[in-house]
């Protein structure tokens, strides 16, 4: 009995990991011309591993795109084409990602969508290395009247999302299955 609960117990130590969720046009979803999707994606940041949920009437779709069709509203070499109500949308790879709506002159009106996807260990407000200059010179330069940098460049702390934070988990799970064992053992 002692063994089933301690692996109950693991089991509900272990959490699930998940991207967040976004609904697309926030409270409005993929349903207003009224909305300006620029803004609404401006004011989230999109990783690897999050969804995107599209909720629409039976006059709209949602089509996937590249950027050429997402610029000119066409459909024709959709990446892929939903329909139905309710789509979610998984974005598995960084990097950009274009919707639109195939509806005639919807796009047009603005029901169209471009993001940008970050890896998951890319943080918010951090730049991506960049490439040495061809002189050599990896120390940049403070322009004419600023003070030098005193701070240290660090990498980012751990997120608490993804692999880490699941074997941290584990590892206290089992630190408790340990102890209520030995102890139901005494």
């Amino acid at each position: 009995m002692a063994a089933s609960s301690a692996f109950l117990f693991l089991l509900l130590a272990i959490p699930a990991v998940y991207g967040a969720q976004h609904i697309v046009g926030g409270s409005s979803g993929w349903t207003n011309f009224g909305v300006d999707y620029d803004t609404w994606a401006a004011g989230e940041t999109f990783t690897v591993g999050d969804t995107l949920v599209f909720t629409y009437g039976s006059n709209h779709q949602v089509a996937e795109t590249n950027e050429g069709d997402y610029n000119s509203c066409s459909s024709s070499n959709a990446i892929a084409t939903h329909s139905g109500g309710s789509t979610t949308v998984t974005l598995s790879k960084s990097g950009p990602k274009y919707f639109i709506c195939p509806t005639g002159g919807h796009c047009g009106s603005g029901m169209k969508l471009s993001v940008n996807v970050m890896d998951a260990s890319t943080t918010p407000g951090t730049t991506p290395a960049t490439p040495t200059p061809s002189g050599g010179n990896t120390t940049p330069t403070p322009e004419a009247g600023t003070p030098p940098s005193t701070t240290s460049s660090r990498p980012p702390p751990p997120s608490g999302n993804g692999a880490d934070s699941l074997v941290r988990n584990l590892m206290v799970g089992a630190l408790v299955v340990f102890g209520s064992t030995v102890t139901l053992m005494c």
